[in-house]
């Protein structure tokens, strides 16, 4: 299967909402399926240039795009933490187990390593998630802490996992 990583774009909102709605994934975003459209429009404009957010897209037929993945990097804007970022990541359901968020996965970590050099990138997972968890560790990301019952999935609440990533360039841990 073909497909590419580029920058969001603003006419990728319909796409991104419909896999933020998804059986198979929402329940592992903090999504809901009443999603709008017009709040993922909304969240694409007001996104600065501390976000870094690319898409994964396949041609489905000439000069038609779907898109199949999101990626996000967010850098703190915080002066005393603007070596670290949080990162979010979600691949269609039909599309998942084939590349697509290692792909995302490589193109976050190049900017964050390569360009940006930050030293710590962060995230949460559901602790149930074990393929995205399986995903962040192949990259190096370890697991730091619980947060309990933090987030309501089908109608329970569960624990998230706080896992991050120290730059390789920084092996001690300390910048």
């Amino acid at each position: 299967m073909d497909f590419y990583i580029r920058p969001i774009e603003a006419g990728d909102a319909k796409g991104i909402n419909q896999i933020r709605r998804m059986p198979g994934v929402f329940e592992n975003l903090l999504a809901i399926p009443s999603e709008k459209v017009s709040r993922t429009e909304e969240f694409i404009v007001r996104q600065d240039s501390n976000t870094h957010h690319f898409v994964a897209v396949t041609e489905i037929r000439p000069g038609e795009e779907l898109v199949i993945g999101s990626a996000a990097l967010s850098v703190s804007p915080s002066p005393r933490m603007r070596h670290s970022a949080t990162l979010g990541i979600m691949v269609h359901k039909d599309y998942q187990n084939m590349g697509v968020g290692t792909a995302l996965m490589k193109t976050l970590l190049d900017i964050a390593d390569n360009w940006l050099m930050l030293v710590r990138a962060e995230l949460t997972v559901f602790e149930d998630n074990e393929r995205a968890i399986r995903l962040y560790e192949k990259f190096g990301f370890e697991k730091e802490g619980v947060k309990r019952m933090s987030v309501i999935k089908n109608g329970k609440y569960i624990n998230e996992i706080l896992m991050a990533r120290i730059n390789p360039a920084f092996p001690s841990g300390k910048p």
